[in-house]
């Protein structure tokens, strides 16, 4: 079982760390030519791991359909407003934006899926809230490079994760795992392509070994490690429990924001923090039972 605890966090970690990557990124190269060649580098590692894994990649025409939706919103959405809020806030701040995620899936789950959301949901929504809330507070009172538009534009991307995570609701159990974030790796290049394409010219910069290396670290990571990871994890640990090492999101978001690049912290953001991850904790704490 430790084993298992491990790889999640691990997942987790990495995850966040790549708010950091992402930000690094995305000053360096256009937003879209960045999560296009994420998509590149994923598919050229998903399609031989499907092929040994999963023997043959095709999936129900029902199912092609909500992958390329999830596509859109958990991949091109996603990308799109946390690329381009990290080019005006900082990794910081939008790694706590970032730990809404659970709060946002909570309601949509309510709204869209007609799922109960119960008392401690709504509690965890209102941390989160409260979380925003001390992050505008303390960009407004002069912390460093951090922007409401950013937070803002993060947040969209936030939005579409929680749709992504949504829709993949409706198809779980249906395709293997490293099948279906392939064809979604797929879909999510050809909807970036129209936008990637006109900066082809920025791949120059790429001629860097140190910029190189930081995409295909972020690509590697972000859309096959981290998945393996926790798809390994949740193997062996129930679903309710697993949910709460999405902590590790924000809490390494904010610790490679400081100590890596330098962004300053402040009372407000430590109080920000601590309102995010109890809202994390509070959405997805296993009831009594093992069931959330």
């Amino acid at each position: 079982m430790r084993v298992a605890y491990l790889q999640l966090a691990l997942s987790m970690a990495l995850v966040g760390a790549n708010v950091a990557v992402a930000k690094l990124l995305a000053e360096a190269l256009p937003i879209a030519m960045v999560a296009f060649l994420r998509c590149l580098i994923a598919m050229a590692v998903l399609w031989p791991l499907a092929r040994a894994m999963d023997g043959r990649i095709r999936v129900p025409p029902d199912v092609v359909r909500n992958l390329a939706l999830q596509a859109v919103f958990g991949t091109a959405i996603y990308n799109a407003g946390l690329l381009a809020g990290l080019r005006l806030t900082t990794a910081l701040e939008g790694g706590l934006v970032l730990a809404t995620l659970p709060a946002m899936v909570a309601i949509g789950g309510a709204v869209l899926l007609r799922e109960r959301l119960p008392a401690r949901q709504w509690a965890a929504v209102a941390l989160a809230a409260g979380g925003m809330a001390a992050i505008t507070v303390a960009r407004a009172a002069g912390g460093d490079g951090g922007s409401a538009l950013g937070n803002l534009l993060v947040f969209g991307g936030v939005l579409g994760e929680a749709a992504y995570v949504l829709l993949a609701r409706r198809i779980a159990g249906r395709v293997p795992v490293v099948t279906a974030s392939l064809w979604m790796q797929a879909f999510s290049a050809l909807v970036l392509a129209p936008f990637a394409v006109p900066g082809l010219g920025a791949m120059a910069a790429l001629a860097d070994p140190a910029l190189a290396a930081l995409l295909v670290f972020h690509a590697l990571t972000a859309s096959v490690l981290c998945l393996l990871l926790w798809y390994a994890g949740l193997r062996r640990v129930p679903a309710g429990m697993a949910g709460i090492f999405t902590v590790f999101l924000p809490g390494t978001a904010a610790l490679v924001a400081v100590t890596l690049l330098g962004e300053d912290g402040t009372a407000v953001h430590a109080a920000g923090f601590a309102l995010m991850m109890g809202s994390v904790a509070v959405a997805t704490w296993p009831r009594r039972g093992g069931r959330r």
